[in-house]
């Protein structure tokens, strides 16, 4: 096991303090991969020669070094590369590393009765897909015929499919610095199985985030919307919007367009998350004109709402579709 997938355990509204803990870790190894808002990916190879300790061993220095020097916890998932270590991390626990061995025997037992929907990169249509056929499980995947899988998902989606149910883990930790970003997440009291509650999630993180890019004269050129599921599962989807904004009507079309390309029916939703990445300062982005008096007015009116939110709270000025709902959630 050379891979921590390593997940804090941030209070609301703490956006500055993952890079500090990216720091912590990079005390360990320099190869880090921040994952935005609250984890990161750490490749212990080098670690494990040069401290003379397994990745179990070092990842139960860094939750006590988490703990200790920034009052953070976290959950830890270790495998033998970045896919298995993802997949780890959704069964641990704080103060438990969960580990994959680096063994065919061990991976092979522990993929075997994932759902297909465990692993990274699979959405919730491909699970559906297959599902249809009774290939529910990662162990079924991994013994079905390869052309099964290419018939029903495509030919390149079935080889890597198949490859990843086999344990074969491709991936590599890429470092990188934690993207300039904005997020924020609305998480249900119960799994919602509501489409109209879930779109009343979207607008109201769309709108605070909206609020949040203008309060820093901002704007983004990527909204990403991850939708989790009951069974711990997640779909992450990234859209370009047609031009840099920080307009909350324009994040949350892009949202609400997101959401419903995923097609869901009946999902059982525990939380949304929005998250704005490529900020951009807002006097060096363009705007399309418009002839749209519409528009404009809307602008306007956002500036006024703005001004009020500041003046007397965040839930001074909502739009219609909030009125007396609760407004809960966590930033990051």
């Amino acid at each position: 096991m050379t891979i921590l997938c390593v997940r804090f355990q941030l209070p609301p509204t703490s956006e500055a303090d993952l890079p500090r803990l990216l720091g912590m870790l990079e005390e360990f190894t320099p190869v880090v991969q921040a994952l935005p808002p609250d984890g990161a990916l750490a490749d212990l190879r080098g670690a494990e020669r040069y401290f003379g300790r397994d990745a179990v061993e070092l990842a139960s220095v860094i939750r006590v070094r988490s703990l200790a020097l920034h009052g953070v916890d976290c959950v830890i998932g270790a495998g033998p590369g970045p896919m298995l270590a993802r997949m780890a991390l959704r069964e641990a626990v704080p103060g438990v590393t969960r580990a994959v061995p680096d063994e065919p025997d061990a991976v092979a037992e522990f993929l075997a009765d994932q759902p297909v929907a465990a692993l990274p990169g699979v959405g919730t249509a491909t699970a559906r897909t297959l599902g249809d056929y009774g290939l529910d499980t990662l162990g079924r995947v991994a013994a079905a015929p390869l052309s099964t899988l290419q018939r029903l998902i495509g030919a390149k989606a079935g080889r890597e499919l198949r490859e990843k149910a086999n344990g074969l883990d491709r991936g590599r930790v890429v470092p990188n610095a934690v993207s300039r970003s904005l997020a924020t997440e609305r998480p249900f009291g119960r799994d919602e199985l509501d489409p109209d509650r879930h779109r009343r999630a979207l607008l109201s993180a769309a709108e605070e985030i909206g609020a949040r890019l203008r309060a820093l004269e901002k704007v983004c050129r990527t909204l990403t919307l991850t939708v989790r599921y009951a069974d711990r599962s997640a779909t992450t989807r990234s859209r370009t919007l047609t031009e840099p904004t920080a307009h909350s009507p324009a994040l949350t079309r892009a949202a609400y367009g997101m959401y419903e390309a995923l097609g869901l029916q009946r999902a059982r939703v525990r939380a949304i998350a929005l998250r704005a990445e490529g900020l951009d300062p807002a006097d060096q982005a363009s705007h399309q004109l418009t002839f749209d008096p519409v528009d404009e007015k809307g602008r306007r009116i956002e500036e006024v709402a703005d001004r009020a939110r500041a003046k007397f709270g965040p839930r001074a000025v909502m739009p219609g579709g909030l009125g007396g709902a609760r407004r809960g959630g966590r930033a990051a």
